[in-house]
């Protein structure tokens, strides 16, 4: 607002500037046009009685002629020109000169010249700002964060381990003579590493808010300029305003950005990035014994980082903050449903459950998204058809409801997904249960079946990572079993990648096949001129893997030929209802009546406009990529 008050004085002064100066250099400042007239000129229409007024000032003549024209004419100082207006009854007055202190003439004639050098001030200063701000490189970007929304360990969840590492940092910040009459010393750094999204820089916040100090934060990127040194001047400029505020902290985010290792860069040891890093070293390394500046940092990527930044006396505390479990999971869903009304069929362990792998943004995210899903369709409360409904918009992108399939399509896509969830169904002694199956087209996908875990799972046994393979298998299956060798699609291409992918982790990382034994083979997916095996070895592998896939296929298939009825009962089911729970699945694979319940029309959505024109399936599931 104040910047905005003071463009429109500038302005209101120029616009008076330049009406001033048109108005000076306007004919006679509004006045009728003046006609020059000789001095002997002026005496011969005198003489003829052609003028009607004179008014003498000085040497300046200036009168009205007799058709009301304006004139001017300078005299000689004749004496003799009053005797001849006399002479001749010609009105006449004398004025004095102008003494040259008439201040409505001074400001007239100055006043131009005094705006037009206040303008040039103007411009003066902006250019200095602008100097400034260029000489200003050295200064520090650290902004001090505001206590208007205090961050506290209450506001985090998750991360309970990480929490109890940084309550000594914020005991410290309290009470720093407790630590030092024993001669303890805090960590000068702290370094946190972990996943993006995971909560790193809300823990930074919570310390503050929790030792209620000072919290400066700073990207690592805002070091490092096109300038040498501008780097290091900036990071003494940001410990100079740490110790003038200590206690406090400084936060530096994504440190990687300036903390790679050195002699990586170009430049060799001049290289900016690598002096703004010597910098930042010598400063950690250089705190006086009674300094609390404590620094936080945060990085993904904490094997690219230089060892010296990691030594004692720098970041010589990490603490991870990986990925929340399901009990995380939920605590997280519990501090941000805090200001959303549930309703009452919403359990969020249900939710956190189905969120394996999410991190803490990916959790608000989810309950965002709930939430706007809520308001759009005018409910007062969030269900949990909301969660579901944002959990598979986040997992695999928003319902595509314009897609207009054939029914060829969608019968086929119905035996393909009633396969995945057939199988799943008969190995759910060694696979995840079913949360449930859809046909309806979402993101490159036209069918899914979904699967929850029932715990947090680190690891994996031989015997689940088979049936996991088979349940891939299942869809395409169902379909060479359904329509025929020839009416297979290219459909199954995803489920095919990922059961490869399982295959090939258990014979080169897992050491679970005998031929192969218990070795690490390193293949980085280039094949065998970049792996590090020999010939043989990779042969090997190839056909292991292969042998793998094809028993989960023949798993899959001896599945669904002796249970094909099920399996036209479970697709005709997709048909009529599109999505169907995994409870759902249960009542149709064991021959009863689906469970309606009251919920049931809510959560589905009319059938998708069919076209009956379109010709038949053409193959695609899941379409390819286009190039």
């Amino acid at each position: 607002m104040k910047q905005l008050s003071k463009n429109f004085v500038m302005w209101v002064v120029i616009v008076a500037a330049l009406l001033i100066v048109l108005n000076l250099f306007s004919d006679g400042g509004g006045q009728k046009a003046q006609q020059e007239l000789s001095y002997s000129e002026f005496l011969q229409r005198i003489d003829s009685n052609q003028i009607r007024q004179v008014t003498i000032k000085g040497a300046t003549i200036i009168g009205i002629l007799e058709d009301g024209s304006v004139f001017k004419s300078y005299s000689l100082r004749d004496q003799n020109i009053i005797d001849r207006l006399q002479k001749a009854k010609v009105p006449f007055k004398e004025q004095p000169m102008d003494d040259g202190w008439n201040i409505w003439s001074f400001l007239a004639h100055t006043l131009p010249m005094i705006i037009l050098i206040a303008i040039w001030i103007f411009a003066l200063r902006q250019m200095q700002g602008g100097n400034n701000k260029a000489m200003g490189f050295g200064k520090s970007k650290a902004k001090l964060s505001s206590n208007s929304k205090k961050v506290t360990f209450a506001d985090v969840a998750g991360v309970e381990e990480a929490k109890e590492e940084l309550e000594e940092v914020v005991q410290f910040l309290k009470n720093p003579a407790k630590y030092q009459k024993l001669g303890g010393k805090i960590p000068r750094g702290v370094l946190l590493v972990g996943p993006p999204g995971t909560g790193k820089t809300l823990l930074a916040r919570a310390v503050a808010g929790e030792a209620n100090a000072p919290f400066f934060s700073i990207s690592g990127s805002d070091f490092v300029e096109m300038f040498v040194g501008v780097g290091a001047s900036r990071v003494r400029d940001m410990f100079e305003q740490g110790r003038k505020s200590a206690p406090c902290i400084i936060f530096i985010d994504e440190i990687d950005a300036v903390g790679r290792h050195r002699g990586a860069g170009y430049g060799g040891g001049n290289d900016e990035r690598e002096q703004t890093l010597n910098q930042l070293l010598v400063e950690m390394d250089g705190f006086e014994e009674n300094d609390t500046v404590i620094i936080i940092a945060a990085t993904n990527r904490s094997d690219v980082l230089d060892p010296a930044l990691l030594r004692p006396g720098r970041f010589d505390r990490q603490v991870n903050v990986d990925l929340a479990d399901l009990k995380g999971r939920e605590a997280i869903l519990n501090v941000h449903a805090k200001r959303v009304p549930l309703a009452a069929d919403v359990d969020l362990n249900v939710v956190a459950r189905g969120t394996p792998g999410f991190s803490g943004a990916d959790l608000q995210n989810l309950v965002n998204e709930s939430a706007l899903l809520a308001a759009r369709h005018n409910k007062k409360a969030v269900t949990s058809v909301e969660f579901d409904e944002a959990r598979d918009k986040i997992l695999m992108g928003p319902e595509r409801k314009n897609k207009i399939m054939s029914e060829d399509e969608r019968r086929l896509t119905a035996y393909h997904e009633g396969g995945h969830a057939l199988v799943a169904y008969i190995l759910k002694d060694s696979a995840h249960p079913i949360h449930k199956a859809t046909i309806l087209p979402r993101g490159r996908a036209l069918g899914m079946v979904q699967q929850l875990p029932e715990k947090d799972q680190i690891s994996r046994s031989y015997i689940q990572m088979k049936s996991e393979i088979a349940i891939f298998m299942g869809g395409r299956v169902a379909e060479e079993l359904i329509f025929g060798k020839d009416k297979v699609t290219s459909g199954a291409s995803s489920d095919i990648r990922g059961a490869t992918r399982i295959a090939q982790a258990m014979v080169t990382e897992f050491g679970l096949t005998e031929e192969l034994g218990t070795v690490h083979y390193n293949l980085n997916g280039q094949g065998y001129e970049s792996a590090k095996v020999s010939q043989k070895t990779y042969e090997m592998i190839d056909h292991k893997v292969r042998e793998i896939v094809s028993e989960g296929l023949a798993k899959a298939k001896d599945i669904l030929t002796k249970n094909v009825d099920v399996l036209h009962r479970l697709a005709e089911a997709l048909l009529q209802y599109e999505t169907l729970t995994g409870a759902e699945i249960a009542d149709v694979i064991e021959g009863k009546v689906i469970r309606q319940n009251e919920e049931l029309p809510k959560k589905r959505r009319t059938k998708p406009k069919v076209d009956e024109t379109l010709p038949p399936v053409s193959g695609d599931i899941e379409p390819t990529p286009q190039a």
